[in-house]
């Protein structure tokens, strides 16, 4: 077994080129050092340094050694410093919007569980213009959602072109008005779909409105019409219509995280892990 005490005392003498100078820092008598070098040779079964009286080089043994230890220690000292601070506490109000919760939201939310299990995590689940308005209001810490139309706030997730949807098999007869099926206001994907639409020449009839993406899924598995998602988000059951290509033609949306001016440190934990998470986008090509 590589012995942390040996393999920090290594990297001081790689460091310093000098048992003299690494006994000094590591407030150790040079003999000490020279015993844990000699006991980690000893465990690998490799000559680490070659020295004599006057110079002190490394093997290629060594020089492999030392990335070893460098990755070694710092999983030490991280795993340390988690365990050197208090427990976090506290609770979170995390705001998100269904189709991302429906998404890759729960990965994220074990890992903060996982490493927090003493904050209490309250999960809203809304459409993301109703998220804004609590989020404004102080009512949600954190919400993750589809970037408002002019609003520059948040800090970018990923990115999907939204995509017509329906019951598996449809074919939408363009002869008629384009049967909707949308959530309710206040909604960004709402108004994004109304205002493209708003700019061809099709004729349209919102059919169903939802007070959820859920809702809007179920209504389209039942074939009352045509609703739509971010490509990469859940639709289990639906796929585009027969006749996608020539419907209009829907632009990209933008998801973000945006969180409240001031934040606990429960909630300020969970939006970093947030912006290094799977969300940022690397799931979408699985």
């Amino acid at each position: 077994m590589l012995n942390p005490v040996w393999l920090k005392t290594f990297a001081t003498v790689s460091a310093c080129h000098s048992f003299t100078e690494a006994a000094r820092q590591l407030g150790l008598t040079q003999s000490s050092v020279s015993e844990h070098i000699r006991r980690l040779e000893d465990a690998v079964g490799r000559r680490l340094f070659v020295r004599d009286t006057h110079s002190l080089a490394m093997t290629a043994d060594g020089e492999a050694m030392l990335a070893h230890a460098g990755v070694i220690l710092q999983a030490l000292e991280r795993a340390e410093s988690q365990f050197r601070g208090p427990r976090l506490k506290g609770r979170v109000r995390l705001g998100s919007s269904d189709d991302i919760a429906l998404g890759p939201l729960p990965t994220v939310l074990a890992a903060f569980r996982r490493a927090h299990p003493d904050v209490e995590l309250e999960i809203v689940i809304g459409m993301t213009g109703r998220l804004y308005e609590l989020l404004d209001a102080g009512s949600i810490d954190l919400l993750i959602g589809k970037r408002r139309v002019g609003d520059k706030r948040g800090v970018p997730l990923f990115t999907g072109r939204l995509e017509w949807i329906g019951r598996t098999g449809t074919r939408v007869d363009l002869d008629q008005p384009l049967p909707l099926i949308l959530v309710a206001e206040p909604s960004v994907t709402r108004a994004i779909v109304l205002d493209t639409l708003a700019q061809t020449d099709f004729r349209w009839q919102v059919v169903c409105t939802s007070s959820s993406h859920s809702g809007c899924i179920a209504a389209a598995r039942a074939g009352l019409g045509i609703t739509v998602r971010a490509q990469y988000l859940s639709g289990r059951g639906l796929s585009q219509p027969l006749n996608a290509p020539s419907l209009p033609t829907l632009p990209d949306i933008e998801f973000i995280a945006l969180a409240a001016k001031r934040l606990s440190r429960p909630a300020g934990t969970l939006l970093q892990l947030l912006y290094d998470s799977d969300l940022r986008g690397s799931w979408i090509d699985e």
